[in-house]
């Protein structure tokens, strides 16, 4: 049996803490305990709630839109934060080599979202052999309107770019704006079936969590 989604996201944290300059690790971490302090926020998308129809560039540039990815029935979308993310790179190698399998006996459309641009999305598509939509989400703005979305910090910015990792550079519009790791689940109404916000950047939802879903849904 394969490792869950937060058993390798504890083991990133593990060595990141080792490996990382001390100061980044704790500029990392109070970001973390204050985020977790926050908790939910209240107006965060949840569980009935119809979205508006919204349409996004893929990482080829095709425009696609939420009645499209609905078109056949459910629709499960991963809000992330970007390719640069080691905890979002984990989950979407997880979900390709474990819940893509498993779209026949529940069919359902993946799509995954991030605020950055549309060739960032095909890198990441490329290096991790995606087989389902990667859009980008210019301002975090479809996120924004879910409210899961928020600024990074100026001293989080800072220790990121002392990684290398400037991600005003690789969003789409240039702004700090992220999402919170996020799975949706959608109807052909359009109406919210299942909603699990993460406000700790380092967990998932799980593929056992979305199957048990999708299959109660079907």
């Amino acid at each position: 049996m394969s490792p869950t989604i937060q058993e390798q996201s504890d083991q990133i944290l593990t060595a990141s803490a080792q490996r990382l300059p001390a100061e980044v690790v704790q500029t990392f971490a109070r970001d973390r305990t204050a985020r977790q302090a926050k908790g939910r926020p209240t107006d965060a998308v949840a569980i009935g709630q119809v979205l508006g129809d919204f349409t996004l560039p893929d990482a080829t540039g095709r425009e696609v839109s939420l009645t499209e990815l609905v078109a056949d029935g459910l629709a499960v979308l991963v809000f992330y934060r970007g390719g640069w993310c080691p905890y979002c790179n984990l989950a979407l190698r997880q979900y390709q080599s474990e819940l893509v399998p498993q779209l026949a006996r529940n069919p359902a459309t993946l799509a995954a979202i991030s605020p950055q641009k549309p060739d960032e999305s095909l890198t990441t598509v490329e290096r991790h052999q995606l087989q389902f939509a990667v859009l980008s989400d210019a301002g975090a703005r479809v996120a924004r309107q879910l409210g899961i979305a928020f600024e990074q910090d100026e001293d989080v910015l800072e220790a990121q770019r002392a990684l290398g990792v400037d991600i005003r550079q690789g969003n789409a519009d240039g702004s700090p704006e992220l999402p919170m790791p996020t799975v949706l689940i959608v109807d052909s109404d359009q109406k919210v079936q299942f909603a699990d916000v993460h406000v700790d950047y380092t967990s998932r939802t799980e593929v056992s969590a979305i199957l048990a879903a999708l299959e109660r849904l079907r």
